[in-house]
């Protein structure tokens, strides 16, 4: 993904803020806005770096369970024949329809 930063399980999206000739980046996937910055890359990784860290550990201080960007479950709604030709695909690959739309997403996010 273009203009991506990771750390520790989080991912953030970054752009360049030309009026203020710096980079800022926000969490994506976060209910909570964390947003930092900086004027080079290496102060904004560093930025985001503490940003994750002092959310952290502003969670653990508090005693409530870090927002994670995913769960790991996705609910989705589909046409009913499209759900019926996924349920086909997937037994006749001997795979779960959980397995095989899994292993096909995953597929198709790493082209």
């Amino acid at each position: 993904m273009a203009n991506t930063m990771a750390y520790r399980g989080y991912t953030a999206r970054i752009d360049y803020e030309s009026g203020d000739e710096i980079f800022v980046g926000r969490l994506l996937g976060m209910n909570e806005p964390i947003v930092f910055h900086g004027a080079s890359v290496e102060e904004l990784r560093g930025d985001f770096e503490f940003a994750v860290d002092h959310y952290l550990a502003e969670c653990e201080k508090m005693g409530q369970k870090p927002e994670k960007p995913a769960s790991g479950k996705l609910l989705l709604r589909l046409p009913a024949d499209t759900h019926a030709a996924i349920v086909i695909k997937a037994a006749g690959a001997g795979k779960s329809v959980n397995q095989w739309v899994s292993d096909t997403l995953a597929a198709a996010i790493s082209e």
